[in-house]
């Protein structure tokens, strides 16, 4: 009797071993989850979205990048989704697969995820090597057609995008495969490479070939008219040609701004609307040529207040715990403006109710709040993410 109970023991040990041991696809699994007085149990699908990690092999080489997936994704829905192809630029270069999601697109895909309903594919480029290595934006379109069969990436909404040396990489795909793209934008980048000054000797008809290769594809063109790096007369270049040739081109120079436009142009609402417009093949209501080139200050101008106004902004503002947030003052015909932990920077105003930092970011603004006697009575801070109210007590700040 003892022997018998012993071997019906090592047989549902065996079992159980063997049914451990049955592969389960991650794409088909789910998980069966109960809690008491919820009614019935539901299988609840088990699926990977955000920021997701990859590889490849190409040329017997191992690529590790990064694909982003919305979070309404869905396996089974049978829904086509738009996708980009985003190139990082020089600083982000590696082999880990990680680090060109801290910049660019990415960056503000984390900080708006709800403007930014795409599949995005972003391969890594190795250190020691440039996006217009010809292996390595082969290397790029395969990880793209990876991504593109594994989450149903839309073939009509197929999009690229680059910064900086992402850029450089950006317009020889852009060249090379012209009606892959429903449209491009590319952020400081450009056709005369750093690494290789000589090809500005070409400077007279370069452009002019690419815009003949790439034909009527949309493309937006972003750059800072203080770049040092990559200098904003490239693009001039590019958008000139484009234009002559019956293009369809965006050029938006940001007045002030040097090498990094990136995180303002990624931040702009439109840009995702704008290549959500586009798709192949062009719709009949698409103009065959379209040309637009806007200088975009930084900040609003400033306009001079009046002594009462002053009045009205300068005090203590308190944050909900009742410590002060924010101190507006009025030092030698300058507004000033304190913050928590007593850093001072300099303020303007844009209108009696509204202030911005012209030293400070372009995404960050105050607006006053008034009653309805006129008195300022609070302060909102407003910027690309979030906002603080801080109510307003009387102060003898200004001096």
């Amino acid at each position: 009797m003892l022997r018998s109970l012993h071997w019906i023991r090592v047989a549902l040990a065996a079992c159980l071993a063997a049914a451990c041991l049955i592969p389960v696809s991650a794409a088909a699994s789910s998980q069966t989850i109960h809690l008491p007085g919820a009614g019935p149990a539901r299988a609840t699908p088990v699926q990977d979205t955000g920021f997701l990690n990859r590889q490849l092999v190409f040329a017997g080489v191992v690529h590790r990048y990064q694909v982003y997936v919305p979070e309404e994704w869905r396996r089974n829905d049978n829904r086509k989704w738009p996708i980009i192809l985003f190139l990082h630029g020089r600083g982000e270069r590696g082999s880990e697969g990680m680090w060109q999601t801290q910049v660019g697109l990415p960056e503000a895909v984390r900080d708006h995820p709800e403007r930014w309903p795409f599949i995005i594919v972003m391969p890594q480029c190795p250190l020691g090597s440039f996006w217009t290595d010809n292996d390595h934006l082969s290397m790029a379109m395969e990880a793209l057609d990876q991504e593109t069969q594994e989450f149903h990436g839309d073939p009509d909404r197929t999009y690229l995008s680059g910064i900086s040396m992402g850029g450089y990489g950006a317009w020889e795909l852009a060249r090379d495969y012209p009606h892959r793209w429903a449209a491009i934008a590319i952020a400081s980048g450009g056709i005369f490479w750093s690494y290789e000054p000589q090809r500005w000797q070409r400077a007279a008809t370069l452009p002019t070939e690419y815009a003949r290769a790439v034909g009527h594809t949309p493309i937006w063109l972003f750059h800072g008219t203080d770049d040092p790096v990559v200098v904003s007369r490239q693009d001039e270049l590019m958008y000139e040609a484009f234009k002559s040739a019956g293009g369809h081109i965006r050029l938006w120079l940001y007045q002030g701004l040097k090498h990094d436009t990136w995180t303002r142009a990624y931040r702009e609402p439109e840009l995702p609307r704008w290549l959500l417009d586009h798709r192949l093949p062009p719709t009949p209501q698409e103009p065959p040529s379209f040309a637009e080139r806007l200088l975009i200050p930084l900040h609003p101008p400033a306009v001079k207040l009046t002594t009462s106004q002053i009045d009205n902004l300068v005090g203590e503002y308190f944050d909900t715990n009742g410590l002060v947030a924010l101190t507006i003052t009025w030092q030698n015909e300058r507004l000033y403006a304190k913050d928590r932990v007593g850093q001072v920077s300099d303020l303007a105003a844009a209108s009696p109710t509204e202030l911005f930092y012209p030293e400070g970011s372009s995404l960050t603004h105050l607006v006053a709040e008034r009653d309805n006697e006129g008195r300022i009575t609070a302060i909102v801070l407003r910027d690309d993410r979030h906002e603080e109210r801080w109510d307003k007590r009387r102060s003898t700040a200004r001096r």
